[in-house]
């Protein structure tokens, strides 16, 4: 009898301090009701100190006893990352393609981009590139201002926080229907000429604040929600899958420390691989042929650092100077290339219909695959495509960093890859 007394002494002991300490929970509750604990088992009563908290050794067996059967959440994976996403119900939201400026460069640093999981960088004429960023799952969010310095004073006396926006944001162009389509979202620009309007389906214009300033054009992250809900229903369902993430590095694959993309003497690209982090960080010309300056994000200043960079070759039309066309659908297999954790590899891509697309009538995202047409797997994170005409030669060329002089080297084996073409030639 005294044996059971102390028994019961000591789940009341629990129950008081698990209160006390946060972990009271339902099964707790049940457990003390039916007495929880058999007369023949063992209290340490050296958990429970005098003040009546648990110590930390304690937790766990109080929340192991009083849910044995208890198993995490499962994380939900964003289709486009692999990674976990934090706002679920975005989920549920469209994709939102927003046409982001690449130049002048007083455009830079662009704003929102390094939380895109997906980026696609297309050339557009005259010497220039232009990003279409999809936005979907977590949205942008503007840094917060450290307490010590004015901007976190004035938060503090209850002043705004900074507001979250992406762009600066330009017009529109032919292939962000093809893309559109592809991801069933939205499109996000400042407007478009007048023969590409016309073939562009389900965008919104936002217009800058300053008409002196083609910079001006940004959206508010909160406004791009608001569309997005507002689109939901119009949209439908959407089918995302078809990207295929896994961490272990690839068996297979050539040396990758960096990638030259060469789309016009102003416009040259350079990615480097960073180890520390296992990504790739992009830096741009300064539209002068020779100065790089590596690339952030306007809401944190962070840099733009990329799981995977795509090389993706496809059919270019030009029109005109400002008028290019790419033919991104229905293809069934185009050459492409994957840079990942400081390897490239040669791999595919194809936006054939298949019975999805054959049942649905809508379109599921480019996937990746192998030569016998399997799922190429990337790393989990985010994505930038370089989209670039198909019969762009690429080759490994020697370690220099004299990126202009790029084109003149070409040794096997450095892991320093280069990419040009000239489409107006």
């Amino acid at each position: 009898m005294k044996a059971r007394q102390f028994l019961l002494f000591a789940v009341v002991l629990i129950f008081i301090s698990a209160c006390q300490s946060g972990v009271y929970s339902a099964s707790t509750e049940a457990a003390i009701q039916e007495e929880g604990l058999r007369a023949d088992e063992e209290v340490d009563v050296t958990e429970v100190n005098p003040e009546g908290d648990l110590n930390p050794e304690s937790v766990d067996s109080v929340n192991e006893l009083s849910n044995p059967t208890a198993e995490p959440t499962p994380e939900v994976l964003n289709p486009l990352t692999g990674l976990p996403v934090q706002n679920l119900e975005n989920l549920a939201l469209p994709p939102a393609l927003v046409s982001v400026t690449n130049f002048p460069p007083t455009a830079r640093p662009q704003a929102g981009l390094s939380f895109s999981p997906l980026v696609f960088e297309l050339y557009i004429g005259d010497g220039m590139t232009r990003y279409l960023a999809l936005f979907y799952g977590d949205y942008p969010k503007a840094a917060v201002p450290d307490p010590a310095d004015d901007a976190g004073e004035a938060l503090a006396e209850g002043v705004q926080p900074p507001t979250a926006e992406i762009g600066p944001i330009r017009s529109g162009r032919l292939p962000y229907e093809y893309i559109r389509k592809l991801f069933n979202g939205f499109i996000v620009m400042a407007s478009a000429y007048s023969k590409v309007a016309a073939q562009l389906d389900e965008y919104v214009n936002v217009f800058g604040s300053d008409t002196m300033d083609v910079n001006s054009a940004l959206i508010p992250v909160d406004r791009l929600e608001d569309i997005a809900r507002a689109n939901q229903e119009e949209l439908g369902e959407f089918n995302l899958s078809g990207m295929a993430f896994d961490a272990q590095p690839p068996a297979q694959g050539k040396p990758a420390h960096s990638l030259w993309v060469f789309y016009a003497y102003k416009n040259q690209v350079f990615w480097r691989y960073n180890d520390e982090d296992g990504s790739f960080h992009r830096w741009q010309d300064n539209a002068d042929g020779s100065t790089f300056i590596e690339q952030t994000d306007r809401l944190n200043g962070e840099p733009l650092t990329y799981e995977n960079v795509i090389v993706l070759f496809a059919d270019h039309e030009v029109e005109n100077t400002y008028l290019i066309d790419i033919n991104l659908l229905y293809v069934k297999k185009g050459k492409a290339l994957l840079f990942r954790d400081g390897l490239m590899q040669e791999i595919f891509w194809t936006t054939k219909s298949e019975e999805y697309e054959q049942t649905t009538g809508d379109f599921r995202p480019i996937r990746f695959i192998d030569a016998e047409g399997n799922p190429v797997l990337l790393k989990p994170g985010q994505t930038w495509v370089e989209i670039v005409p198909g019969y762009t030669v690429y080759w490994e060329t020697v370690n220099s960093e004299k990126y202009n002089q790029l084109v003149a080297g070409r040794s096997k084996g450095s892991g320093y890859w280069g990419l040009y073409f000239d489409l107006e030639d």
